[in-house]
């Protein structure tokens, strides 16, 4: 599979640089690169387009305004000499973010995550099949078997979800974090939070209502949630 990319910047050279690292990717394939935003966005509301290289602080039309106009925008990756917009990146559901100069290493690290998850949400809808240990679960168009003692939690991200477990790869699948909850042994899982599911047998720490798994990962539980775990914890524990 090939990515269909476009750059938006207002310096040609930042083009150019990115124009390369592209040409030396074999996955990826440079349609158009444009230094007017105002024209990059006539074109990606009417044309397909897989990623998109996209400054942020740009005149006329900025890179964040830019994306919020568009109806359906492409997969994001943010390229920006300012640090300071990281946050505002993220907040629209880019992918990486590329402090400028970008070199190739960094450039390939980014654009390989966005290759997987296009993959990954380019794939049909996931089904999942659990049993009393286990599920399969359909990621990257593979069925993978998943041990519920291997889960450490649950991470909910748009319109899929992520697997992480207590050895190898997180699991990517393209489903929803209520239809995965559905699917779990409520004795051993519970949702704590809209982006959550933790294993409840890899706690190790509760202070102040948020979560410490046996890797260190901190996890909230939100107020929505907050009820139903403290009733977990009345009934399985001496306080």
């Amino acid at each position: 599979m090939r990515l269909k990319c476009v750059i938006v910047d207002d310096e040609p050279l930042a083009i150019s640089v990115i124009e390369q690292y592209i040409a030396q990717t074999s996955f990826l394939e440079m349609i158009a690169g444009y230094t007017n935003a105002v024209r990059a966005f006539e074109y990606l509301s009417e044309n397909e387009t897989d990623l998109l290289f996209i400054d942020i602080q740009m005149p006329d039309m900025s890179g964040l305004e830019l994306i919020r106009g568009l109806k359906n925008p492409p997969a994001l990756i943010f390229t920006t000499a300012f640090d300071q917009y990281a946050l505002e990146g993220f907040r629209v559901d880019a992918i990486d973010y590329l402090l400028k100069p970008i070199d190739y290493p960094e450039f390939l690290r980014a654009v390989t995550k966005a290759r997987d998850l296009i993959a990954l949400l380019k794939g049909k809808a996931a089904n999942i099949k659990t049993s009393k240990d286990f599920l399969f679960i359909k990621s990257e168009y593979k069925i993978i078997r998943i041990e519920f003692n291997d889960i450490r939690y649950i991470q909910g991200m748009s319109e899929y979800v992520k697997i992480i477990l207590t050895h190898g790869k997180p699991v990517m699948s393209l489903l929803s974090l209520k239809s995965l909850e559905s699917q779990l042994p409520t004795e051993k899982f519970m949702r704590v939070h809209k982006s959550y599911i933790v294993n409840l047998q890899k706690i190790t720490v509760i202070e102040r209502m948020e979560i410490v798994n046996d890797d260190g990962t901190i996890i909230p539980v939100s107020p929505q949630y907050k009820a139903r775990f403290q009733e977990y914890l009345d009934n399985n524990f001496l306080l």
